[in-house]
């Protein structure tokens, strides 16, 4: 197979070669690059436009030799080209002595998809963001369809997400191309990071890119955070919940000089009574705390071609949940009353350095850098989990063209490190510490016809210390068949190291047992996880009465060679990780449809379904807590912006969940059975924000504004240290109705 693949490549790569161009930069009297220049063959409609560092790549054309460059506000230039080759074109001012003012303006929506990306990649910016109140990553994919995000447990309050039915341990999650939340952070790393601190967010669907890794398998999640050259001097956010929750944040930013810009941001929160609103007596959400803070620097010289970052952060978490009456200073490793502490520290310092070539603005270098140090110390009644991990990631790349711009490559190299020391108790004692390294090189070149065609095909060899030596390949394909349509296909292959505690958290809130069968592997007696993706999607966008309308339809399917099974439904008191002995897999079918309703007036629907089913050791089964039904609606209004900045903002949001098989509780006594299956329910959110100018706003909000709860969420809660507690089987909110306000102002 391996063989086929590299053929494949170097077939691909003859092709591209074969593609004649001529290609230059344009740039005004002081060789500043002109990016948006336009460059046509003259009478035909065969032409192009430049780039940010005004580079411009234009195919041959057998009917006209003589090429036109124009830029508004500067003469024209026209020069002959006979043959490929490359050209420079200097343009002067316009000698007109008046040049009357074109304004013109475009709604850009907050959630975008690209009509001429390779990869099936939608682009939320920080506008999207501002739809719901959310204060951490976790809480970010409300309103995006993409994404499922569900309560993990009904003690921790943490939320997981979902990507093509997958859980998030098979989306590689960066934090600006890091590889960020992975290993120990697994099952809290997302509500670590404050969501005013991003500045966009790419979700990508399907095989990711070999750049970043070889782990992810259900797609690739993507932060970029708000940089210090562009930031504004100050901005606070303060927020305020129903649910005793508030939280502060603040940032400031210095720009030293025209290249040397810092940000200092500053983010505290807490929750600070105790609400019981399902009468379970057990608190809704934790009590807890968390100060988090990073200072970030940025460099940028692009007259000299280099840019550079440094972002160094602390952050400490505490929480504390469990059964209403809990005192910890009293009732902490006793059968008095149920609780538990997850208290944890995160140092992380990270570097990006860049340097592009001035002279060929097409070939760069980048080098980064990241250490992460992170601490969990916690217990769930009896049961003790501690894990601190120490890790290293480098990853050196360089980009450059073949011939021409039209086909460009990647190619480099990477290191991780991550030192573990994991120690779990449930029932005896085990030290499950280990270490892992790994060094890979990769290689992905990337071809576009800069017209309705492109692909990016990409392999890497990777030698780990427990998975051995392994190629992944991955390919995007692009084409255009006709106006504003997109039709794109994937296929890529991923493996990975189950961290099988740290993932599964919320089942150490229960009274299993664990246990690891068949343990001849080399990640806690099991094998590493292999599966393969494909997918399919077609875009097609229209006018509907006049208004600007799109349609989405993707598939994509998840096929695991091998996996690491979390069995609950062997038994309701046990827990039992195995490899997989059969088949596992996962069909992902969406449909979106988005419509500019009126000026203003945006909807966005979503259908979603899932087939995913596991051989486990009872048998094939779906796979439990996952609705194989889901529907999406988002509708968004806003007002006219007066002279002053004033608005009006509207955003509601409806989520329904068909039914899920719940785990297996039938050898319970009766009134600790549970349903084979879940009631379908819906969820409403809904905010409203007021701009009084363009530095100050307030905001309202609700959410489960239909007070939707689930029943017996925490199965045993009157019996918490008998053989069936388990508050792991959640598929609904626990708590009702939350409303909440804040208020959001800048210094610019």
């Amino acid at each position: 197979m391996y063989k086929y693949i590299m053929i494949f490549l170097m077939l691909t790569a003859n092709i591209a070669l074969a593609q004649e161009n001529v290609s230059g930069t344009v740039t005004d009297e002081k060789n500043n690059p002109l990016p948006g220049a336009s460059v046509i063959w003259k009478d035909t409609d065969k032409g192009a436009t430049t780039d940010e560092k005004g580079f411009f790549s234009l195919p041959m054309n057998p009917g006209s030799h003589e090429i036109t460059v124009s830029y508004v506000g500067y003469q024209s230039v026209s020069l002959m080209a006979h043959e490929p080759k490359e050209i420079k074109v200097q343009l002067q001012p316009s000698k007109s002595k008046s040049l009357d003012e074109v304004v013109v303006t475009t709604k850009r929506n907050s959630l975008q998809k690209s009509y001429v990306k390779t990869a099936n990649v939608t682009t939320m910016s920080s506008k999207e963001l501002l739809k719901a109140a959310c204060c951490n990553l976790s809480e970010s994919f409300e309103t995006n369809p993409s994404i499922d995000v569900n309560f993990s447990d009904a003690v921790s309050g943490s939320k997981q997400i979902k990507m093509l039915g997958l859980t998030s341990p098979y989306i590689l999650i960066a934090e600006e191309n890091i590889p960020s939340v992975r290993g120990a952070s697994q099952a809290y790393g997302l509500s670590f990071v404050p969501g005013t601190w991003v500045e966009s967010i790419q979700i990508t669907k399907g095989a990711g890119s070999v750049v970043n890794g070889y782990e992810s398998i259900s797609g690739q999640i993507n932060t970029e955070l708000l940089k210090p050259a562009n930031d504004i001097p100050f901005y606070l956010n303060a927020y305020g919940s129903t649910d005793s929750r508030f939280e502060l944040n603040t940032h400031f930013n210095k720009k030293f000089t025209d290249k040397l810009s810092s940000s200092l941001f500053v983010h505290g929160s807490t929750r600070v009574s105790k609400k019981d609103m399902n009468d379970d007596g057990f608190l809704d959400n934790p009590l807890g705390k968390q100060i988090n803070i990073m200072n970030r620097w940025q460099y940028n010289d692009p007259e000299k071609g280099w840019v550079s970052f440094l972002n160094v952060r602390y952050m400490r978490d505490e929480k504390q949940a469990g059964q209403v009456a809990f005192d910890p200073d009293v009732d902490k490793g006793t059968t008095n009353h149920w609780g538990s502490e997850i208290n944890t520290d995160k140092v992380d310092v990270s570097s990006k350095i860049g340097y592009v070539f001035p002279d060929t603005p097409w070939k760069s270098i980048g080098f980064q850098n990241a250490f992460n140090y992170h601490s969990q110390k916690s217990y769930f009644g009896l049961n003790k989990y501690n894990i601190q991990q120490n890790s290293f990631y480098s990853n050196l790349i360089y980009n450059s063209i073949i011939s021409n711009t039209l086909n460009k490559f990647a190619t480099g190299l990477n290191f991780t490190s991550d030192d573990y020391n994991e120690f779990v108790t449930v029932g005896l004692p085990m030290d499950v510490s280990r270490r892992d390294n790994s060094l890979g090189a990769f290689f992905e070149y990337a071809y576009d016809n800069a017209d309705n065609f492109s692909f990016v095909a990409g392999g890497r060899v990777d030698m780990h210390n427990r998975l051995g030596v392994f190629f992944t390949p991955r390919v995007h394909v692009r084409y255009n068949p006709w106006e504003k349509a997109v039709l794109r296909a994937s296929a890529g292959r991923g493996k990975r190291s189950a961290n099988i505690f740290a993932e599964n958290q919320n089942l150490f809130a229960s009274s299993r047992a664990f246990s690891v069968i068949n343990a001849n592997g080399n990640i806690y007696g099991l094998d590493p996880e292999i599966a393969w993706n494909y997918g399919v999607s077609f875009t097609q966008g229209f006018q509907l009465l006049g208004k600007k309308a799109e349609v989405t339809l993707d598939y994509y399917r998840t096929d695991f060679q091998n996996q690491a099974i979390v069995d609950v439904d062997y038994s309701p008191q046990a827990v039992v990780f195995h490899n997989l002995d059969g088949k596992s897999y996962a069909n992902s079918l969406q449909i979106d449809f988005n419509v500019d309703l009126m000026t203003h007036f945006s909807v966005r629907t979503a259908y979603k379904f899932y087939d995913i089913q596991t051989d486990y050791l009872t048998g094939t089964l779906e796979r439990p807590l996952q609705a194989k039904h889901r529907f999406f609606t988002n509708l968004a209004y806003e007002t006219h912006i007066r002279e002053k900045g004033q608005q009006w903002k509207f955003d509601f949001t409806y989520n329904w969940m068909g039914k899920q098989r719940l785990p297996n509780t039938s050898t319970n006594p009766e009134p600790y059975k549970l349903n084979p299956y879940s009631n379908p329910f819906s969820v409403m959110n809904v905010q409203v924000t007021r701009t009084f100018s363009s530095v100050f706003e307030m905001y309202v909000g609700g959410e489960n504004i239909g007070n939707y709860k689930q029943k017996n969420a925490i199965l045993g809660a009157d019996d918490p240290f008998g053989p069936y507690f388990d508050s792991s089987m959640i598929y609904a909110p626990v708590f009702g109705q939350m409303y909440y306000a804040g208020i959001r102002f800048k210094v610019k």
